[in-house]
């Protein structure tokens, strides 16, 4: 290569500085700047990461003269240069770790000698005790004092044992892991990354800032939330979280980092549909058949094969070409953005604009980082199912407000009073729209359920003999809140015409409900009591007996 070949082409330093992140990609912006001299020179992106989508590549700049963007490549580049940077980070982690679990060892050691003097000190004592119960004058109070410090102490030496043997079994599985990833990065092996190369004409010497952007793979965000609310259910805080993660080959040091939940993979036409054909079979050709198309079909099949070799041609020599870039105005500095994320909607697409201060590490591993926290309005209710359970569960019916934030698809951790209560999946939930979360068993409400009445009548009615069962419920608020309940019970249901079962009485009144549902809706005020009765009867011919009547 001579020095006017080397003239043209120029190395430039980038940063990267914005990433877009979607459910399965993310699109990375970089920026560097660089002194032009006039002329066409390529400019040299270099040792970018395999996973780029390379057709998405796009480039774009500033300067004050000014530049035309004549063409954007890429070029693929193999390396089986050892990365020393990482082997000797990877090298230094491990050992740190291996002195971490030699200490560690060493406190196991010195809480097992004080374990096995107790254990030593127990199986003496447990012989000596067994002679001396036989003597008269044996002083119990101290037997059982001394006792209960060994129990004490074997209890405190192997509970701290355990927790240092569990530190040592994590420390373990982190050092395999290291030890693989070291074992990968020092095996020689073919590295491939990609340049971007991107030519450009300045119309004279000046300074120009080169921006390009790629979409890589290996790359996605979910939502995840944080539900906190009191042991009342009327407030609710909502931390709306997002794991990002990422395994592209580059780190996001220090970017500003947008959420978004478009899907770029999928297209932006929806399928056609094709006819749906259906045949008789027929019947298979004879040879002399088979031998004529034979011949019909071999000067057609070269017209095709040459049709298409124009065709791939046409298709891998489809080249875009940048525009024409003009310098622009100089403008103030831009206000720093806030820690809460911006929301914006276009359509069905909702973006999160984060601030500029993330740093999302090629690693694989899920990073959290937080969208928005607020306070919710929400309305407690208590269901209760009395037939199984014994006490109310509580719900937390939430608004999502019409100023709020669409809330989509993903995992809630709830909370209740700081007490972890379980999980549960959140639903795509718009602004205004209401949404239930379940908060387990309250044992402030609590219902009794008796069996009052199981009487069979004597005499047939109509050739049928009847058994008439009744229930009785006594609803207890036991708090110092009023609180709505929604109660439910329920008949039996026959599978078999002969067997009929009818709702005789019920106190308060109420409808039979489909599958044989009984559900009352109650205000019960705080430390209030009522009272539920119902009664039905079983009709069925006396030589058939019912199944399933577990009462």
């Amino acid at each position: 290569m001579t020095n006017s070949e080397l003239d043209q082409t120029q190395t430039v330093d980038t940063n990267i500085c914005e990433v877009t992140v979607y459910s399965n990609r993310a699109r990375v912006t970089r920026r560097g700047k660089l002194a032009l001299m006039g002329g066409e020179v390529e400019l040299v992106i270099p040792q970018l990461p395999i996973t780029i989508q390379t057709e998405s590549v796009r480039a774009k700049g500033t300067g004050t003269v000014a530049v035309q963007l004549l063409s954007v490549r890429t070029e693929k580049v193999f390396s089986s240069e050892p990365v020393s940077e990482r082997v000797a980070q990877l090298t230094g982690n491990i050992q740190e770790l291996e002195k971490q679990k030699l200490r560690l060892e060493e406190q196991i050691a010195a809480r097992q000698l004080p374990l096995k003097f107790v254990q030593s000190l127990s199986d003496k004592a447990v012989a000596h005790f067994s002679r001396s119960l036989a003597q008269p004058g044996m002083n119990l109070q101290e037997t059982h004092e001394f006792l209960n410090f060994l129990e004490l102490r074997y209890s405190q030496d192997t509970s701290a044992i355990a927790l240092l043997e569990e530190q040592r079994t994590e420390l373990d599985r982190e050092l395999a892991s290291l030890r693989q990833q070291l074992r990968q990065v020092q095996t020689p092996q073919s590295q491939e990354s990609w340049n971007i190369i991107v030519t450009v004409a300045a119309a004279e010497a000046g300074d120009f800032e080169l921006e390009v952007s790629y979409v890589v793979n290996r790359a996605s965000w979910t939502p995840l939330y944080d539900l906190r609310t009191n042991s009342n259910g009327d407030r609710l805080s909502i931390s709306y979280l997002a794991q990002v993660n990422q395994n592209t080959g580059e780190d996001w040091l220090d970017v500003a980092l947008t959420l978004s939940t478009a899907k770029p993979g999928l297209g932006t036409l929806p399928p056609q549909l094709l006819p749906w054909y259906i045949d008789a079979p027929s019947p298979p050709p004879s040879p002399m058949a088979l031998a004529r198309n034979r011949k019909k079909m071999a000067p057609t099949s070269g017209i095709f094969s040459a049709l298409d070799e124009v065709y791939m041609e046409t298709e891998e020599s489809d080249i875009s070409l940048g525009g024409m870039t003009m310098p622009s105005p100089a403008s103030e500095a831009i206000v720093a953005q806030t820690v809460t994320a911006s929301v914006s909607k276009a359509g069905g697409v909702v973006t999160f604009q984060l601030n500029s201060n993330h740093n999302i590490p090629s690693d694989g591993s899920n990073h959290k980082v937080t969208i928005f926290h607020d306070d919710y309005p929400s309305h407690p209710e208590y269901i209760a199912i009395p037939r199984l359970v014994s006490f109310a569960y509580l719900q937390a019916v939430i608004t999502n407000p019409t100023t709020g934030a669409t809330l989509l698809p993903g995992e809630a951790n709830i909370f209740r009073d700081d007490t972890f209560v379980g999980t549960t999946q959140l639903e795509n939930i718009a602004p205004g729209q209401d949404f239930k979360l379940n908060l387990g068993i309250d044992e402030g409400v609590k219902i009794e359920r008796n069996l009052v009445e199981r009487q069979v009548d004597k005499k047939l009615i109509g050739n049928q003999r009847r058994t008439t069962y009744a229930y009785r419920l006594i609803v207890t608020n036991l708090q110092e809140i009023e609180v709505s309940l929604n109660l439910k019970e329920q008949l039996p249901v026959s599978r078999d015409e002969r067997i009929k079962v009818r709702l005789t009485q019920s106190n308060p009144k109420i409808q039979l409900g489909e599958m044989g549902l009984l559900e009352w809706q109650m205000n019960l005020s705080a430390q209030d009591k009522q009272e539920i009765y119902y009664q039905f009867v079983v009709e069925n011919p006396p030589d058939l007996t019912a199944i399933g009547l577990d009462i």
